[in-house]
């Protein structure tokens, strides 16, 4: 008998899995023009860590990134994390087909504890959730991707990535995945260059359209 072919999937979590960037988006929105009286920080830091958003813009503003980490803890206990359409029906083709699936967020575990208490299920969803504490480089470094197929036991040619962000696709790409970019947070022709194939969501996309797509 063939031996099946041992696939994961790794997705980004905010924008991709549950639809949080509008959110965020007003959130950094209002920091940056509060602290840094600019009106384009929340494009800039799309899928980045905090760790990095402080390195990039706040460093050595010890008291301004205190501040900007408590506001940003009370903001995510309030948030509300409703699935991308079409999310639930696809990871549960995935599961059917034996696919190994991990989410690779910038997101600290702290937040994810947050995201939990709305939607406990999310533990039990994925094989791993791998979070910011543990890669050292930011994307759009490949380093959250690269460990994730590590984690999961994959390697670049049987696994896709699942972003919506400028810095995440880049990431996704330069891991040597098959990339598939959602435009949930940024236009389809703006993304396109940056991926093998642009969904708009995960409605009617399958386990068998996944595999059609080439990493080319």
């Amino acid at each position: 008998m063939e031996k099946k072919e041992n696939k994961a999937v790794l997705f980004d979590f905010d924008g991709v899995v549950v639809d949080t960037e509008t959110q965020y988006s007003r959130f950094w929105h209002r920091i940056g023009m509060e602290y840094l009286g600019r009106n384009d920080l929340e494009g800039l830091i799309k899928g980045q860590t905090l760790a990095h958003i402080y390195e990039m813009f706040f460093q050595g503003k010890e008291k301004e990134q205190e501040e900007i980490t408590g506001a940003l803890n009370c903001f995510e206990e309030e948030m509300s994390y409703e699935f991308i359409p079409g999310f639930l029906e696809f990871i549960t083709d995935l599961r059917a087909h034996g696919v190994k699936t991990a989410v690779v967020t910038s997101s600290n575990r702290q937040k994810m504890e947050a995201v939990y208490r709305a939607r406990p299920e999310l533990r039990t969803m994925f094989d791993r959730i791998l979070t910011a504490e543990m890669f050292t480089a930011s994307k759009p470094a490949p380093d959250c991707f690269l460990l994730g197929m590590e984690v999961l036991g994959t390697t670049p040619d049987t696994t896709y990535v699942f972003e919506d962000s400028f810095n995440g696709l880049k990431a996704g790409m330069a891991s040597g995945a098959t990339v598939i970019g959602l435009s949930t947070t940024n236009r389809a022709e703006d993304i396109a260059p940056l991926c093998h194939r642009v969904i708009a969501d995960f409605r009617g996309f399958t386990y068998d359209k996944m595999c059609q797509v080439n990493n080319v």
